[in-house]
């Protein structure tokens, strides 16, 4: 009998009030509203209707994918995700199930669009993951992923800095956009919409807690267009390709 896979929950950190406390004051509503700007971009053209929140429990997505009309399911590696979220999101009109992020309990292209943010760079088997959205989604998937071409390269380096400042950060994959699109091709998906959230990083924010100087720094960077060629995390749109299902 073949032994059981053990699950990957990283989602039930995520989902914690601890974690939500990186999103407190002035750093961390900047972060949030960068992070909905950038979704709100690569689905500007999207029309479809059904959603899942894969790892959503955290609820930072919630409310921008109602405001869209979308019908919306999150689904979470255990009950403890759904704990402060039904705190803060008490009357939501959405489906709340649980199971294994990796082998995702719904049939084939059951959603128009798999989304999923906070939750790439945490999974092991992330190609396996990947492969779970292409197989659930009947048109497109959306992810985030803190890029390897971008100053996240000096990660290493700085972790321990990094740590000091955020206090309970968390080590996580960078990949670069060729990484993913492998993957994804793999599965009769293809890249369609990008979009870099900072060249300075987070920690950086953070630490000045989003002051107008560093406000000021990111502006200048999207303008010049450093943003745009090594920013990060990115959010990534990627389509079903014509022809596969």
């Amino acid at each position: 009998m073949q032994e059981e896979e053990t699950p990957e929950t990283p989602d039930i950190e995520t989902a914690s009030a601890d974690y939500a406390s990186r999103f407190q004051g002035r750093a961390g509503q900047y972060f949030l509203d960068t992070q909905t700007a950038a979704i709100e971009d690569v689905l500007s053209d999207f029309d479809g209707r059904s959603v899942l929140d894969v790892g959503g429990g955290h609820g930072q997505l919630t409310e921008l994918l109602l405001k869209r009309n979308y019908d919306v399911t999150i689904l979470s590696s255990d009950e403890r995700c759904y704990e402060r979220f039904r705190g803060i999101h008490p009357h939501v009109n959405v489906r709340q199930d649980v199971g294994n992020l990796l082998a995702l309990p719904y049939p084939n292209q059951a959603f128009d669009l798999v989304i999923s943010v906070r939750l790439l760079s945490h999974i092991e088997r992330w190609p396996r993951l990947l492969a779970e959205f292409a197989r659930v989604s009947s048109r497109s998937l959306v992810v985030d992923y803190p890029s390897k071409w971008s100053l996240n390269a000096l990660t290493p380096l700085l972790f321990a800095l990094k740590k000091r400042i955020e206090g309970n950060t968390r080590t996580y994959t960078s990949f670069t956009a060729g990484e993913l699109a492998g993957v994804l091709a793999e599965h009769g998906f293809a890249p369609a919409r990008a979009s870099k959230q900072f060249f300075l990083p987070m920690f950086v924010h953070r630490a000045l807690d989003a002051n107008a100087v560093v406000r000021a720094a990111d502006t200048a960077s999207r303008a010049v267009g450093l943003t745009h060629l090594l920013g990060s995390p990115v959010i990534l749109r990627a389509d079903r390709k014509w022809g596969h299902s």
